[in-house]
């Protein structure tokens, strides 16, 4: 049987969660407050996913940078090669909000888009 010790970021309250496990599989989960630190807890312990957010350059704009994202949520695991792969990126201006600028990155189905307007100049 094997305890881990999490703090929940499922809503603002940040709960102390324990899950207890058994060969892989969660078989309780205590101290939270709310239903989803219950999914949060069991999520992070079996298949942990981020959101991932960066920069990519922008030539011609009237920023040299966007805001980027990931749409959804991406494997832990493929944090870095999901930014290694943003980083040598540069798009042209205009950028709209929701412009796919790397689509399927990481060959994880997730594509990145931005979160900023940049108008041509």
């Amino acid at each position: 049987m094997e305890k881990r010790e999490l703090t929940c970021i499922g809503c603002p309250l940040g709960c102390q969660v324990t899950v207890t496990m058994d060969n892989g599989v969660v078989t309780d989960v205590t101290g939270n407050t709310c239903p989803r630190g219950d999914k949060y807890a069991r999520e992070e312990v079996t298949n942990p996913t981020r959101v991932v957010t960066s920069i990519v350059k922008v030539e011609g704009g009237n920023l040299a940078a966007v805001s980027v994202k990931t749409k959804d949520v991406i494997p832990k695991g493929k944090i870095f090669e999901t930014l290694e792969e943003i980083k040598p990126v540069v798009v042209k201006a205009p950028v709209k909000i929701g412009d796919v600028i790397v689509p399927n990155v990481a060959g994880t189905g997730v594509d990145i888009v931005a979160t900023k307007n940049i108008a041509a100049v």
